[in-house]
């Protein structure tokens, strides 16, 4: 019998991570290679794997990400949102701790347009009085 693939897209500034998780031994594939590889932050790799602690599921799912755009921040962020999305398709009953977590919401902030006649999005020309 073939193994259970559970396909989610997680999001988070501009980058978009598509997640497939399967049962397994707990290994993370991003863009064919380790979780160590692609993250050399610490505190990016805490975040990737923050949805299967908070679901104690470390060792019983691997994961395979195809994340594309943004930087490592907010990869780390869309990886996050889909593994959470992919949790939850494999067992329902994670919705909760995850949701209390906070790992459901996609987070909506995106960088705002700059705007003519300013030097950034919302910074004003210096003003001179003579």
């Amino acid at each position: 019998m073939a193994q259970k693939i559970y396909s989610a897209t997680g999001r988070r500034k501009t980058s978009v991570a598509r997640v497939n998780l399967r049962e397994g031994k707990g290994g993370l594939t991003i863009n064919d290679r380790t979780l160590d590889e692609y993250f050399g932050r610490e505190t990016a790799r805490m975040v990737v794997l923050q949805p299967f602690q908070v679901t104690q599921t470390g060792g019983s799912f691997d994961a395979e990400i195809n994340v594309t755009g943004g930087g490592i921040s907010g990869q780390a962020g869309a990886i996050r949102h889909g593994i959470t999305r992919a949790l939850m398709l494999a067992n329902a009953d994670y919705r909760g701790p995850l949701k209390k977590a906070g790992f459901v919401t996609r987070d909506p902030r995106e960088v705002e347009r700059k705007k003519y006649g300013r030097h950034k999005a919302r910074k004003r020309p210096q003003y001179s009085k003579r």
